[in-house]
């Protein structure tokens, strides 16, 4: 199932917690939208992400460095923030993978939707300074930012 919206679309006002992560989508779209407001509020990080380098985000995927190991797993929902920072339409699909390589760090991201490829995956040391907006971004379980019941 391919997951698209038109950068021309408006982003969803009011939409309750269930509507945002547990519809058909997984969220992708909430994500899409978050990097479009990302966009308005962080012009240098969208510049960043224009010219093909993959700014740790919100979501595994991003990179401060090249690692030992040259490759690593991300989340499909920070491919699909990624997508919105640039203000690109969304177009996802919650069966494939897709493989980027950062422009700036050389690094190679497979996005996936295999969570366990990225869930666990170890950096190349245990002190990684890896972060993001002063908020750690590696060893951070993957979850939603809202609760049942938030709107």
């Amino acid at each position: 199932m391919i997951i698209r919206r038109k950068s021309s679309d408006a982003i969803r006002p009011n939409i309750t917690w269930s509507q945002r992560w547990n519809a058909a989508d997984q969220g992708l779209i909430a994500c899409w939208e978050v990097g479009r407001e990302l966009t308005q509020r962080s012009p240098d990080l969208a510049a960043l992400a224009l010219a093909g380098e993959l700014p740790v985000l919100g979501w595994k995927g991003g990179v401060t460095r090249k690692l030992k190991r040259s490759d690593k797993f991300g989340s499909l929902k920070y491919l699909a923030q990624w997508q919105g920072l640039r203000g690109e339409d969304l177009e996802v699909d919650l069966q494939s993978e897709v493989t980027l390589t950062c422009t700036r760090t050389g690094m190679v991201v497979t996005f996936t939707p295999d969570h366990s490829k990225y869930q666990n995956q170890q950096t190349d040391n245990d002190d990684s300074k890896e972060v993001s907006h002063e908020r750690p971004a590696s060893r951070v379980p993957e979850q939603p930012l809202f609760s049942p019941g938030q709107n």
